[in-house]
Parts: C-alpha cells; sequence; structure tokens
C-alpha cells in the first residue's frame, strides 16, 4: 500500500517521494506525487535513537500547482489558510509526536487532509424562522391583560 523510495539531500534530512494518496474529503483525493515530504532528526528527549534516527516529517502541498482543486476552491483555501501559507503558496506541516517515521508521516498526511476540508467547508447560510400565529396573539394578549392590571392600579377610588 505505502511505495516510497528516498534519497539523501543532506546529512540530516532525506526527502521521501510518496506515491499515497490524501484523502480530503467526498471526492476530493490529493495525488501523492503532488506532496513533498521531507523528513528530518526531531530533536528532543530520547537518546541515541533520536540523533541518528530521521523521524520528523515535514508535508509540504503547493496549493496554486494543484490539479485536484477547481479555482474557486483554490481561492477559498487561499483565503482560510493566508496565514498559514508561505510565499508561494504551500502548506507546510510538521509532525513528530510518534517516534516512527511512518506513524509521523501517516499522521501529518491526516492533518492536512484535515486542514484542507475545514478551509473547504462552506457554512450554511441561515434561514430565518418565522414565528407562529398564535404564539404572536399570545404575546399581543398577555400584554393587553398586564396593561389593564397596571391600569386598574393607577385610578384613584373617590368615596
Amino acid at each position: 500500500m505505502v511505495c516510497f523510495f528516498c534519497f539523501v539531500i543532506s546529512l540530516n534530512k532525506m526527502v521521501i517521494v510518496v506515491k499515497e494518496d490524501v484523502p480530503v474529503k467526498n471526492n476530493i483525493v490529493i495525488p501523492g506525487h503532488e506532496v513533498e515530504v521531507t523528513a528530518s532528526r526531531a530533536g528532543g528527549p530520547g537518546g541515541q535513537h533520536v540523533n541518528k534516527a530521521s523521524t520528523k516529517i515535514t508535508l509540504r502541498w503547493n496549493v496554486h500547482n494543484t490539479t485536484v482543486l477547481t479555482d474557486e476552491q483554490k481561492e477559498r483555501v487561499l483565503e482560510k489558510l493566508a496565514s498559514e501559507l508561505t510565499e508561494e503558496g504551500d502548506v507546510i506541516i510538521h509532525n513528530k509526536e510518534s517516534r516512527s517515521q511512518a506513524h509521523n508521516k501517516k499522521a501529518a498526511m491526516k492533518q492536512l487532509g484535515k486542514k484542507i476540508a475545514k478551509a473547504l467547508y462552506v457554512k450554511k447560510k441561515r434561514m430565518k424562522t418565522r414565528v407562529p400565529k398564535e404564539a404572536k396573539e399570545a404575546r399581543l394578549k398577555e400584554k393587553k391583560r398586564r396593561s389593564e392590571v397596571k391600569k386598574m392600579r393607577q385610578t384613584k377610588i373617590e368615596q
């Protein structure tokens, strides 16, 4: 299912070419060839393992160059994720939660899918609800009754 190969760019980073697609929502799936995955050393506690293994995953996906989204969808994603995009229009996601590169890659892919799905979400337009006729009449009837009670308190009785 997961087919990838990697080649070393420098001593502490490697780029992984992913063949795995990223499901976003319904019928939208980001093809694996559009996502650039980079693995690097994660840092933090973990002893010798953390100093040797490249488990931190960085995903990079360009909104402008994608073939999956329509122009309207691209505009929506660019608008909603404007503060999280690079100048070139790349969405960058880092994941270093696990000690396993495969788990981190899977979690980062899921995170990318959720982020794009959230950006593509269109809020439903609110439909105004009508107040039923009976409720209006009951409210007016109660107002009238309270008004009468208050009027009766104001009248002075002369003897």
